[in-house]
């Protein structure tokens, strides 16, 4: 059943898997993915999975661009449809003139593909029938054949999938064995009995070059350690479980005493995000670099305690990693929805410290920078990543790593300076940064100690309710606000080949979709300046930004346009100049999403209203 047109395309198209959650499909999937990266192209593996154990439909698209688009670009040119329950919305997501594969073994009816799509037939199930015996085994292995005949199709190198498989088993023959046997008899139905290459190919290429594959909350986790993370207390949640599982792995690799093999590490899972919390103030306040792992409902609950490392000045470090809320909303859907909660946490006049990584090598790097910052600052730190980059492969730049680096402790009293008679007062500001000198429990047998509360006091921690004494402590910590602004990573800004009045802003996991949409925009003739936030409080290049150009679109994945309400509210814009371009269902923001938004907004600006001719 061919289209008039079909898609062609080598190394250069989407395609998506519909599949049955808990049907093994994951892995085969990803054998996909990683062969054609394999092949020396560039590929963005997505994995769209719900929220249950089994059964509900889960999709895994891929991105295949040599070019290096590694976002979401919209649009699926082949559709592997393996669930019968989504068949109609698969199907009807296909590009015109793109590709269907199906399991053929049970005739369909004509109503229920489409005239300008390509359709193939591969019998599934009839193959294995035929071969196992087994029901489990026929089900697994028929994602195994479908990616058989998929590299036929595609003209994918099958020695680079058995070599992936003999990676997964290694030692293992009799399941290599069994696996590459049903790979190939995918791969040689296809070749018998279908015109193989289609239009969409898989070709050789040098376009991977050094980077690296992993997810960002594997890459988070290992700053955590690089970082001098030494506690890690957490609860359970989606979609930040990972982190916490992948801290635990690292540390047992890095973090053992060579010599007596003790841990040096203290992992604890609390009995709520509560626990976790204080557990992670408590370890902080003792010196340790510590911190939890969690999401939007997490941070929710945590918020008493945020107050009190915010007031009581004590080092905490929490990596959310953003899921579609409120309440318990899509758990397994991302979003970058945390952005107004995290930056306010707490009841009171609080502002916290956010980063923002666009992908795992930001977040590697910006998870260990938060433990300088935790300890500098005496505060929390916030690490905002979300489930598009937490929990999907990403290429990236390798991860490094400064042998000679030495921590920052930021101010810290020493037991010398007490004997020499300094002046210590615990929220006393002698550099005018607002950040005052702390001691860690027992630094001197008889100076330097205070007393820790969240209620307020004067410079020397002396309980007080004078109006005075607390303005003067909550005007110091707006100071050091101050001071974070030129210590947090500033924003990287990329001018247009043209002046241009038009300007972009955008962070995190939106920037790989964003690199492309300004390739779309710039063919509809289209020239935009952008500039890619990486944290909060805002450096002083944002406001410049902003008044050099007459609109600036603010594009974030979220209903109520957080990022551009803090903007407004930080540095007092006015709002009319901040033009919201938002994204919100649950998947990552597209290329083609960002590039019609703002690409139609400036055709409007460009039509002349007309005008009533006065004779």
């Amino acid at each position: 059943m061919p289209a008039q047109n079909p898609i062609s395309g080598v190394n250069d198209f989407v395609i998506r898997f519909a599949n049955v959650n808990g049907s093994g499909s994951a892995s085969a999937n990803e054998l996909f993915a990683r062969s054609i990266l394999r092949m020396g192209v560039p590929v963005s593996p997505r994995n769209i999975f719900p929220s249950n154990i089994q059964g509900l439909p889960t999709w895994y698209e891929v991105r295949v661009s040599e070019a290096g688009h590694l976002g979401a670009r919209g649009g699926i040119d082949m559709m592997v449809a393996m669930n019968p329950q989504t068949w109609d919305k698969d199907v009807a997501s296909i590009e015109p003139g793109g590709y269907l594969l199906y399991d053929s073994t049970k005739p369909m009816p004509k109503s229920k593909f489409r005239d300008d799509i390509n359709v193939i037939g591969v019998p599934l199930t009839a193959i294995t029938n035929s071969t196992y015996t087994d029901p489990r085994q026929r089900q697994l292995f028929k994602n195994i054949i479908y990616l058989g005949a998929l590299s036929a199709l595609l003209d994918i190198d099958p020695k680079m999938i058995e070599q992936l498989i003999g990676e997964q088993y290694k030692g293992k023959e009799k399941l290599f064995s069994s696996n590459v046997h049903a790979l190939h008899l995918g791969r040689d139905y296809a070749l018998q009995n279908l015109k193989c290459p289609i239009g969409l190919r898989v070709q050789k290429s040098d376009k991977v070059g050094d980077r690296i594959f992993i997810e960002g909350n594997s890459a988070a986790a290992l700053g955590a350690v690089y970082g001098g993370a030494t506690v890690c207390a957490w609860y359970p949640i989606t979609p930040s479980s990972s982190l916490a599982d992948a801290f635990t792995s690292h540390c047992r690799r890095l973090r053992h005493d060579p010599e007596t093999k003790k841990a040096k590490y203290a992992i604890v899972q609390g009995e709520d995000e509560l626990a976790s919390i204080g557990i992670v103030i408590g370890a902080g306040w003792n010196g340790a670099r510590a911190f939890t792992a969690t999401s939007g409902p997490g941070i929710s609950l945590m918020q008493e305690f945020i107050g009190l490392s915010y007031f009581a000045e004590i080092p905490a470090v929490i990596m959310d990693v953003q899921r579609a809320g409120p309440s318990t909303g899509m758990p397994t859907r991302t979003q970058q929805c945390d952005i107004i909660s995290a930056a306010y946490a707490s009841h009171g006049d609080t502002k916290h410290i956010l980063l923002f990584p666009e992908d795992p090598a930001e977040a590697f790097e910006m998870a260990a920078q938060a433990f300088d910052l935790a300890d500098r600052l005496q505060t929390t730190i916030f690490l905002m990543l979300d489930l598009d980059i937490g929990m999907n492969h990403r290429l990236c730049r390798p991860l490094k790593w400064d042998d000679a680096k030495q921590y920052d402790r930021g101010k810290v009293m020493t037991a010398a300076a007490l004997e020499a008679g300094a002046d210590f007062g615990r929220y006393l500001d002698v550099d005018g940064d607002g950040i005052a000198y702390r001691t860690y429990p027992g630094t001197h047998p008889t100076k330097g100690s205070f007393f820790t509360r969240g209620t307020s006091r004067d410079r020397y921690a002396r309980y007080t309710e004078e109006g005075s004494a607390y303005q003067d402590n909550m005007q110091r910590l707006l100071r050091k606000f101050e001071t974070a602004k030129d210590l947090v990573p500033r924003p990287l800004q990329a001018n247009a080949e043209k002046p241009t009045k038009y300007g972009v802003i955008y962070f995190g996991s939106t920037s790989p979709a964003m690199d492309e949409a300004i390739e779309l925009l710039e063919s509809r003739g289209h020239q935009l300046d952008r500039l890619r936030i990486r944290a909060f409080p805002f450096h002083s290049s944002v406001p410049s930004f902003i008044a050099e150009h007459d609109f600036i679109y603010v594009v974030e994945q979220n209903r109520d346009s957080q990022l551009r309400s803090l903007i407004v509210n930080e540095l007092s814009i006015d709002p009319v100049r901040l033009v919201p371009i938002v994204h919100y269902d649950g998947t990552p923001i597209t290329a083609r999403f960002i590039a019609h938004a703002i690409g139609d907004h400036l055709d409007a600006l460009k039509i002349t209203p007309l005008r009533k001719v006065v004779s």
